[in-house]
């Protein structure tokens, strides 16, 4: 019982023992050993606010061109599909698919055989009509007969020029003429078809110049002009680019699309442009060749009052801030936007790190100036003073 008692004193003696060690190991040396950055007291002043790295770009001019892009379909500038007025059987075709055909030009030819009878017959009776006219003109001189018998003679002389006049019109409509020059397409009918008044025929297209009608957003009504300048570019001609003229501003905006429709012309002397095809236009309003342009990382957009971080030089030589201006914008180009108002040419604005500068004032750290690219050993140098320290 004894040996019991003294073996559990012994384990808890070891125990003890143990715990003291670590304890003493684990113990701080002194304040010597404390880190070496050691925490403010209380009262202290604090140091100046340090500064924040950021990267910049300088104002510059360059030539903007004010423009605006849109799609848009190319059609010809007079286009008409033949059809005839009266039901007849054809008996003449007089030009061949895709032909040029001149204003004028006998196209297509209906059975016109008792027509031209009725003209012949018409022509009979206005002959007769005016013989017995001038005959009666004789005799009412002579006093062989009365003013009536004239008069009547007269009436039936008019009658025979209008029979005359509906005979040849409508031998006439038997006859389809080309209305303009143009290109004749393909056409829906042979010699011996019998057509009804209204069947379509052969469509006739004006190339030697097209119209491209696109439409811009609204805001645009009070640029486009009439006499301006576009660029028409189209899919199915890739690397070719096409001036055109606006002929035409529709004064009525679409409520749908909230759009205005613009038509410009193209000559085509070639005839490569043809109907239908899908075109991509840039209409140009006009252009400035001194616009100031930053680019668009240097914009910090806040509602409807954006602003830039202009750095100046701060109050210790040497030093740079970060001073808060609004800007008033213009256009918008690959990168980079011009700039109304609120910059000169050849400041300097922040590109990258505006969030972490504190606010007006703030003293910040240029690392990203642009400069001419170095050459030879001066090339590592340049690179290393353009990394954030």
């Amino acid at each position: 019982m004894a040996s019991r008692a003294t073996h559990f004193i012994v384990v808890a003696l070891g125990l003890a023992a143990a715990g003291t060690a670590a304890w003493w190991l684990q113990k701080p040396a002194g304040p010597s050993a404390q880190s070496p950055v050691a925490a403010p007291q209380n009262g202290a002043a604090k140091g100046p606010a340090q500064a924040v790295a950021v990267e910049v770009a300088r104002v510059r001019s360059m030539s903007l061109n004010d423009e605006a892009q849109a799609v848009g379909s190319l059609r010809s500038r007079r286009s008409v599909m033949l059809r005839p007025e009266v039901s007849g059987r054809v008996t003449q075709l007089h030009f061949r698919d895709g032909t040029r055909v001149r204003k004028g030009q006998l196209l297509v030819q209906f059975d016109d055989q008792l027509p031209r009878a009725q003209v012949l017959q018409a022509q009979a009776e206005l002959s007769i009509a005016r013989a017995n006219h001038q005959r009666n003109q004789e005799l009412v001189a002579q006093g062989f007969i009365s003013q009536r018998s004239l008069d009547e003679s007269a009436a039936s002389l008019q009658v025979a020029q209008a029979k005359l006049a509906l005979a040849e019109a409508t031998a006439q409509r038997l006859r389809i003429m080309a209305p303009f020059d143009g290109v004749a397409g393909i056409r829906n009918v042979n010699e011996g078809d019998y057509l009804k008044d209204g069947t379509d025929i052969v469509h006739i297209e004006d190339l030697d110049s097209v119209y491209v009608d696109f439409r811009l957003p609204e805001r645009y009504q009070g640029k486009v002009r009439v006499g301006q300048a576009a660029r028409v570019e189209l899919d199915a001609l890739p690397g070719e680019a096409y001036s055109a003229v606006v002929l035409a501003v529709d004064p009525l905006i679409d409520a749908n699309g909230r759009s205005v429709a613009v038509r410009a012309r193209i000559d085509n002397p070639q005839l490569r442009l043809r109907p239908g095809m899908f075109a991509r236009v840039t209409a140009q309003f006009g252009a400035r060749a001194d616009a100031l342009v930053v680019p668009e990382e240097a914009i910090v957009p806040q509602g409807g009052s954006p602003y830039v971080l202009r750095v100046a030089p701060g109050e210790a030589s040497g030093s740079t801030t970060a001073q808060r201006v609004p800007v008033r914008l213009g256009l918008r180009r690959e990168g980079v936007v011009e700039v109304l108002e609120g910059l000169a040419l050849g400041d300097t604005v922040v590109t990258a790190g505006q969030q972490r500068v504190p606010g007006q004032g703030a003293p910040v750290r240029v690392v990203g100036l642009p400069q001419a690219p170095a050459t030879g050993a001066s090339a590592p140098a340049a690179q290393a003073s353009r990394q954030p320290g």
